[in-house]
């Protein structure tokens, strides 16, 4: 474990040490699993900490403390399940919904789950193929277009729910290129990770 990103990830994010230790093993799980399935890039293995780790764990912050969370294309668990590691002492009662349609991906999150103690749910499947999780925030990393995740998350939400997607250095445009489809109430929130990115915090979704 990095010890100097760890430390302030811990100042940071105000977490135990329990916390950094659990996050300290999700570490080790990601370096076994990568050469095999590619969680995530080899540039970015060597700076998991503050790449994924601090890159997901600045949603939680902005979630408020919802009941349901639902984590679209979970992938190797970013944010999903640095946002189950956070809630076990932070808000132990959020019920945590990871989707993951990549099999193998899927059985890593289960792992990491079970190893970890991670109170999470793993649904196998393709997004539109899932039972409505009902949630109250939903969010998704690097997964599809803004208009795409709007309508893929439909089906998912509750009444007032949140959406939380981090976004890149276009996402001017995907709200334009959005708006003629969809209405919504936005506040892009810059990103700790990356002086070009924002969290883009959304609500009030309907149709057009």
């Amino acid at each position: 474990m990095n010890e100097v990103e760890a430390s302030k990830f811990q100042e940071r994010f105000d977490v135990s040490r329990e916390t950094i230790d659990r996050l300290g093993r999700y570490e080790k799980l990601v370096e076994k699993w990568n050469p095999v399935i590619n969680l995530v890039s080899k540039n970015s293995i060597n700076n998991l900490w503050e790449r994924h780790f601090t890159d997901s764990a600045q949603l939680f912050k902005l979630a408020g403390c919802p009941e349901r969370w639902a984590d679209l294309g979970s992938g190797g668990g970013f944010p999903g399940l640095v946002i189950g590691c956070l809630a076990i002492d932070k808000t132990p009662k959020l019920e945590l919904h990871l989707v993951e349609s990549d099999q193998r991906k899927a059985a890593f999150l289960s792992t990491v789950c079970r190893e970890l103690d991670i109170n999470a749910k793993i649904h196998a499947d393709r997004i539109e193929k899932i039972t409505s999780l009902q949630a109250n925030v939903i969010s998704a990393r690097a997964l599809a277009s803004l208009s795409d995740l709007l309508a893929l998350s439909e089906m998912h939400k509750s009444d007032g729910a949140t959406y939380l997607f981090p976004k890149g250095a276009r996402w001017k445009d995907e709200i334009e290129e959005t708006r003629g489809k969809w209405k919504f109430d936005f506040h892009p929130i810059p990103s700790i990770t990356d002086p070009a990115a924002v969290i883009l915090k959304i609500s009030g979704v309907e149709r057009v």
